[in-house]
């Protein structure tokens, strides 16, 4: 058994999921996925930054264009770790494609010119 508060809306419903992933407590629907989910395979967007060669900035921020295993964080963070780009780059420009076979790729958030 799990409880948590649910995040999906503004109520915060207080969850308790079993180690199935059956769930009381949530007032919707999106609320029994969400806690069904975090306890079967939770996913998280992550962001973070890369090293850009600019004139701007030493460091261009990303991010996940979807989610991601929770247990696969710290490795897709060790493949941000290894990027270098060179601007420019532009907003939502594909950094890292399908990164770690996942199906996610890391895009850029913010476009640099020079």
């Amino acid at each position: 058994m799990r409880e948590m508060v649910c995040i999906v809306c503004p109520k915060g419903c207080r969850l308790i999921v079993d180690d199935q992933g059956n769930v009381t407590g949530n007032s919707c629907p999106r609320g029994a996925k969400y806690g069904h989910d975090e306890v079967t395979c939770p996913m998280r967007n992550l962001t973070s930054t890369v090293k850009i060669i600019s004139k701007v900035i030493a460091r261009l921020p990303v991010m996940t264009d979807g989610d991601i295993p929770k247990d696969k964080i710290f490795a897709v963070m060790d493949e941000i770790n290894k990027v270098q780009v060179t601007a420019p780059v532009h907003l939502r420009d594909v950094i890292i494609e399908n990164v770690l076979n996942t199906g996610v790729n890391i895009v850029a958030t913010r476009t640099i010119e020079e």
